[in-house]
């Protein structure tokens, strides 16, 4: 399968995978909250239809966002999917995409961590707004703390890694996450990997499952 679809909570470590496979393999990455934003950016025709919806504070519908999905399938590199599908109904339609695109059906990969273990890791984060690297009390703890190493500057913590957002993330994450798991175990396409390792080690693992470490 050379279409995957990345699985796991926020602070399991997808991002940081999907950059070596992009780096190493070819694959490239798609978000669809990136894609949103591009194509509301470019004024094109599937982002002034998407704008409507987030204006009005509504979901962009999933037949928009698999229109956007399918604009992106241009070449055979494998695809990284990551933040989508969010439901079962979105699996559904991008295996029938990527079916009718002559690709076969997406496998998934899933970073299994607790959820103890992913509040650690963001409640820890701390980014550098002007290059986004990330730091970790931690993991990866700057040399001199709330100043990042390279440029001298302060850190911040996003909104995103407060207490208080990640707890109503995490639920977020359950509740869509858990029919997905199901949905790619059910037909036999779901890898499940312990996110809790080192990065290194969860790489190699990685690349076993998807066949692209080169010993096999």
């Amino acid at each position: 399968m050379r279409d995957i679809v990345l699985l796991g909570g926020p602070g399991a470590g997808k991002g940081t995978q999907a950059q070596i496979l992009q780096k190493q393999f070819g694959f490239r990455q798609i978000s669809t909250g990136d894609l949103l934003r591009e194509h509301r950016n470019h004024g094109t025709e599937l982002g002034k239809a998407a704008e409507g919806f987030m204006k009005r504070g509504e979901l962009v519908p999933d037949e928009l966002i698999i229109k956007m999905v399918e604009g992106e399938l241009r070449d055979d590199a494998g695809v990284l999917f990551d933040g989508f599908p969010r439901t079962v109904a979105q699996a559904e339609a991008l295996d029938a995409l990527l079916e009718s695109r002559g690709r076969g059906m997406a496998g998934a990969v899933y970073f299994q961590i607790d959820r103890a273990s992913l509040e650690e890791r963001l409640l820890g984060r701390w980014t550098n707004p002007r290059t986004g690297r990330v730091y970790h009390e931690t993991f990866n703890p700057p040399k001199v703390a709330g100043i990042d190493d390279e440029d001298g500057g302060p850190l911040v913590q996003r909104d995103d890694d407060k207490p208080e957002t990640i707890k109503k993330r995490l639920d977020v994450f359950e509740a869509q996450t858990m029919p997905l798991v199901a949905y790619y175990q059910h037909s036999e396409r779901l890898a499940a990997i312990d996110a809790t390792r080192p990065v290194d080690e969860v790489t190699h693992v990685l690349l076993h499952v998807l066949g692209l470490d080169h010993g096999h």
